[in-house]
């Protein structure tokens, strides 16, 4: 049986390549009688680009209200971190992952979730800061000189899927930036500070963000230089990119996509692993 990981980056490259020219594959060939002879390389870049991951998982889980961090409280025997951490480690589109954590749960994370577990692709595990954009920050400053692109993801998202990483980091070579959305399903309004309605806002251009969050690792890294130079602090990684005037790309997420904040998300987390969803 064929692997269906290999089939689907095949269909995707064919998609994004396109057929082969043949006025350029006739170029490569050799002439009427001429041995063939094996290609010297001599490109002045890397044969492949490296995309590294940042998974964020500093925040304090005050809403969660449990006995444990909400990253490390367990999800179906295993901590929903390790959850989110299995999709990056066996996803082939990534070469590594800067985990970030709070200062105080370094050791654990190292004895408790990298080495129980025994993750290979988690390169460094990094303090992260006061709020989530300083932890961004930090796993930012920490990633591999080879990297290409980064991929952002919260570590209590464990649904996300292979194809999302996968694409994302395609769109982000193509775009420079792309984030994983679904469009709003509710009705929203905007109210005043008395919680007065002034106005509803068309649903149809409205779009509920998740991660993965990826960029060009250029992109990022002068997006968070300038936030940080200006005193900006936003509500998403993408925001900032924004602010410097690259347009961000929407790729489809999933509604199963969800971030674990509270008890009733656990409980909803556990449907959908009752219910099949990996």
């Amino acid at each position: 049986m064929r692997n269906q990981g290999f089939e689907q980056h095949a269909q995707q490259f064919k998609r994004s390549t396109g057929p082969p020219n043949p006025e350029i594959l006739e170029s490569f060939l050799p002439d009427k009688g001429e041995e063939l002879k094996p290609i010297k390389r001599s490109f002045g870049f890397r044969k492949t680009m490296k995309s590294a991951a940042i998974i964020v998982s500093a925040g304090k889980g005050h809403r969660f209200a449990g006995e444990k961090k909400k990253q490390f409280s367990l999800l179906a025997g295993k901590p929903i971190l390790c959850h989110t951490l299995d999709k990056f480690e066996t996803c082939l589109s990534i070469d590594s992952i800067q985990l970030v954590v709070g200062n105080e749960d370094l050791d654990y994370t190292l004895k408790e979730i990298v080495e129980a577990y025994r993750y290979k692709k988690v390169s460094k595990i990094v303090p992260g800061g006061k709020v989530r954009q300083e932890s961004v920050k930090n796993g930012i400053e920490t990633l591999p000189s080879d990297t290409d692109i980064v991929v952002i993801h919260d570590g209590v998202r464990p649904f996300v899927t292979h194809q999302m990483i996968e694409e994302s980091i395609q769109a982000a070579r193509q775009y420079k930036a792309a984030i994983v959305a679904m469009p709003v399903k509710e009705t929203i309004k905007m109210a005043g500070p008395d919680r007065i309605v002034l106005k509803t806002l068309d649903r149809e251009s409205l779009w509920q963000i998740q991660t993965p969050q990826t960029f060009q690792v250029d992109v990022i890294r002068k997006a968070f230089r300038k936030a940080t130079e200006e005193g900006f602090v936003g509500t998403d990684d993408a925001s900032l990119v924004e602010r410097i005037g690259i347009k961000v790309y929407i790729l489809p997420g999933s509604y199963n996509n969800i971030k674990i904040t509270t008890p009733e998300d656990m409980m909803l987390a556990n449907l959908l692993l009752q219910m099949g969803i990996p």
